[in-house]
């Protein structure tokens, strides 16, 4: 069941299936000369949703940080597919889902929505990096705070 944007507290919202909602108000400054949110302006949208994924299931990117041997995330593969524009005014949700790790990769669906029309829908590719940007595994903490929140449902 899609939530009701207007309804969902700051930080979002996990539903029964593990996917992660949020609600973000479209403004202005988003959109180009015809009036639509501009494309690169989703991967805005989904990196708020994934960060506030983390966040709702316990993974602190400033924890990361204060870590012995500290950690950060990159991204090494974003796919969009782009349905619908968003407007000025639009409330739009961002689901997103943690679809699990491959070997050292990070994986997310996320879709953005106005009510049950999806805007566009794309699939994340992270890793987890040293401070040097070298990659790593994911924090062994991290993986398993996480595998709770595995979707294994295809949208």
């Amino acid at each position: 069941m899609i939530p009701d944007a207007e309804e969902l507290p700051e930080g979002g919202w996990f539903d029964d299936a593990g996917s992660h909602w949020m609600a973000i108000r479209i403004y202005y400054e988003d959109t180009d000369f015809t009036g639509m949110v501009y494309h690169a302006n989703y991967l805005r949208y989904f990196e708020r949703g994934r960060s506030s994924h983390l966040r709702a299931a316990g993974v602190l990117h400033t924890n990361l940080l204060e870590r012995d041997d500290p950690a950060a995330f990159t991204i090494v593969r974003a796919e969009i597919d782009y349905k619908r524009p968003a407007r000025v005014d639009d409330l739009i949700l961002i689901r997103t889902d943690y679809l699990g790790l491959n070997g050292i990769r990070i994986l997310f669906r996320q879709a953005a929505m106005l009510g049950q029309t999806v805007l566009a829908e794309g699939r994340i590719t992270a890793v987890a990096i040293h401070m040097d940007g070298r990659p790593r595994r994911p924090v062994p903490e991290v993986a398993e705070r996480l595998d709770g929140y595995i979707v294994d449902r295809e949208a």
